[in-house]
């Protein structure tokens, strides 16, 4: 395909009168992130990344705004969509389009409109010069690469790849032969795998259900499938708000942790149809299947963390 069929765009953001709110939430987090504000204090001066054309494909939030203005102060050209099409924080977005980052994201995306934010990240600049890097969470902007510009990757010089959804496509192709460049597996090191995904979750999953429905959580039936270090940190964060946590889990070493940190474990078609929130951690498809939709109470919350 010819770099002439996608016309430059410099941003695409759902609202730029955020970009101010947008600013001050920057400020803010850059004083909770001191790991990337001490990069940028170290090397701005040497800019290591200078050349480096990075196209990101990762939530796009505040606090990958940092990332995103730390990867800038360090000499790279960036360009930025969303791997998911619900995440985006509007604000964010705003702020890091009005400091002249090409970004394409918004919160409520469709799917062709998610296709073609990460299409945009592809080349750079009215010059239209190819991404040399790529900087993925699950896989889609790698894919895509692959997949439908494969003449790029001769300039490739690198991937990175940051959730375990992703790695395992990597490992796909790494396995049939076809994954033509250097790949950094960043989902599988200690400080993301033990940290991020326990931690994280701990912290985001019922923030994020509270801010969906608005509901309360105290003595609310919660099923949480999958107790890997996603569900492992998902469970805790229920029953922290005073939820009735059960867990169901294959595996039987998991299955066994589980019980062992107190929680109930059992099969998934014996407690869904008494469950007011329902979560998916497994990173895999079909886990809720149409029989267990059809046993769930009216007004059931059904969700997912982590990529599927």
């Amino acid at each position: 395909m010819s770099t002439k069929t996608i016309p430059y765009i410099p941003y695409k953001v759902k609202d730029m009168t955020l970009a101010e709110w947008g600013r001050k939430e920057i400020t803010l987090a850059e004083a909770e992130m001191p790991g990337l504000m001490a990069l940028r204090e170290e090397y701005a001066k040497e800019q290591p990344l200078k050349g480096a054309r990075i196209a990101g494909c990762l939530h796009m939030t505040i606090q990958t705004a940092v990332l995103i203005e730390t990867l800038v102060a360090l000499g790279a050209d960036v360009t930025w969509s969303s791997c998911n099409i619900f995440s985006t924080q509007d604000h964010a977005a705003a702020a890091i389009a009005a400091a002249g980052i090409p970004v394409y994201a918004w919160k409520g995306m469709t799917e062709e409109e998610f296709d073609w934010c990460i299409e945009q990240t592809l080349f750079f600049g009215e010059e239209r010069q190819p991404l040399n890097m790529i900087l993925d969470d699950g896989g889609d902007l790698t894919n895509m690469v692959l997949d439908q510009y494969p003449e790029l990757t001769s300039g490739i010089k690198g991937l990175s790849e940051e959730t375990t959804t992703g790695v395992h496509r990597l490992y796909e192709r790494f396995k049939n032969g076809v994954l033509p460049m250097p790949a950094i597996n960043v989902n599988d090191s200690v400080t993301k795998s033990k940290f991020d995904n326990k931690y994280g979750c701990r912290e985001s999953a019922v923030d994020a259900v509270r801010r969906a429905t608005d509901t309360m959580l105290a003595g609310k039936r919660v099923v949480v499938a999958g107790y890997g270090d996603v569900g492992n940190g998902t469970a805790a964060s229920f029953r922290g708000a005073g939820a009735i946590v059960t867990v169901t889990e294959i595996d039987p070493i998991c299955a066994l942790q589980a019980c062992m940190d107190g929680y109930e474990v059992k099969k998934l078609e014996s407690v869904v149809s008494q469950a007011d929130i329902v979560v998916t951690a497994t990173g895999n498809k079909d886990i809720i299947r149409e029989d267990h939709f059809r046993s769930m109470r009216d007004k059931v919350i059904v969700c997912n963390i982590g990529h599927f």
